[in-house]
């Protein structure tokens, strides 16, 4: 079989995909999440790896939907902090399947989008040692001020990227499992499976089926089913208050859980001690980021989303920081 090339965006055969995940081997397996499985592929013709995503049957979306919407979305997007489209695939095998206590062979359509591989992995797993609820570390990383405050803003610009293109593209996920990292720990945001596009006058609109991580929430998508791009800033403030911190928000539990994860943040965080003990070797100019950013963070989870300042506002006010 000859091995396709993975330098543009392209459909890539399924066979293709099976072949270098191994089988879709567990041995390959990178990290999954209710819309898909995420494997390490490596080409045994010339050692390139890819990160691709089996979008699980199962899922709280129809995985015909989230392929579609994910590939569009992300297809034309380039940035240095989103991750790379570079392939997809759609396409039907046959299976067998069980059906009324016997089995019998049936189309499947298999669903698979193609990035770029990432090899410091999400975000979660680098500030809290954890894949979901999972402990994949018993050592929290120790990640320097330094770091986290070129993450955070690396965050900020890619999501300034998608709310300011000509078809604004809001994320609907953001949180540290959809931030993954690169060799150099530039942050790239990941996973659009449930990213809305908006028109150019557009707004605002209403869903009735809220997916998500609850705990990243805003709470009048959770409550009303209202998006808008104020939704990604709620969630931007809670990941910038945990890279912050160091602290981690309960992303699957309910709302009032991770407004009582922010009310003591709120308590702690702002208050120049506490900062200063917990990073006791930082100068005074930056303890002043660390206080800026828990700031910043706290406006964006304001509840009522005309309070949240627009991402054009974060990535200014965090450029007036300097750096160190």
């Amino acid at each position: 079989m000859a091995t396709p090339s993975l330098v543009l965006p392209k459909e890539l055969p399924y066979e293709f995909l099976k072949k270098i995940t191994d089988d879709f081997s567990d041995d390959r397996k990178i990290s999954d999440s209710p819309f898909g499985i995420l494997y390490k592929g490596i080409n045994p013709d010339d050692g390139k790896v890819i990160a691709v995503k089996k979008l699980q049957e199962n899922a709280p979306m129809p995985p015909n939907k989230a392929f579609a919407q994910e590939v569009q979305n992300v297809m034309a997007l380039k940035h240095d902090n989103i991750v790379q489209l570079v392939g997809f695939c759609s396409e039907t095998t046959k299976r067998l399947v069980q059906f009324d206590k016997r089995y019998i062979q049936a189309d499947i359509t298999e669903s698979l989008i193609c990035y770029e591989y990432l090899p410091n992995g999400s975000l979660q797993k680098n500030l809290f040692g954890t894949k979901g609820d999972k402990v994949v570390s018993s050592v929290k990383p120790d990640i320097d001020w330094d770091t986290r405050f070129t993450i955070i803003k690396g965050i900020c610009h890619g999501l300034r990227f998608l709310h300011k293109l000509d078809i604004p593209i809001i994320h609907m996920d953001l949180k540290p499992e959809n931030i993954l990292l690169d060799a150099n720990m530039v942050p790239k945001i990941a996973d659009f499976a449930l990213s809305r596009v908006f028109g150019q006058e557009q707004t605002r609109l209403c869903t009735q089926t809220v997916v998500g991580s609850y705990g990243y929430m805003a709470p009048e998508y959770l409550y009303r089913g209202e998006t808008s791009a104020q939704s990604d800033i709620y969630s931007l403030g809670l990941v910038i208050i945990e890279i912050t911190t160091g602290e981690q928000n309960c992303p699957e539990k309910d709302q009032p859980s991770a407004r009582n994860f922010i009310d003591k943040v709120r308590e702690k965080w702002t208050k120049e001690e506490h900062i200063a003990s917990k990073y006791p070797s930082l100068e005074y100019g930056c303890l002043q980021q660390v206080l800026a950013c828990i700031n910043i963070g706290l406006k964006c989870v304001a509840i009522d989303r005309k309070l949240r300042p627009s991402i054009v506002d974060i990535v200014d006010m965090l450029n007036g920081l300097g750096s160190r």
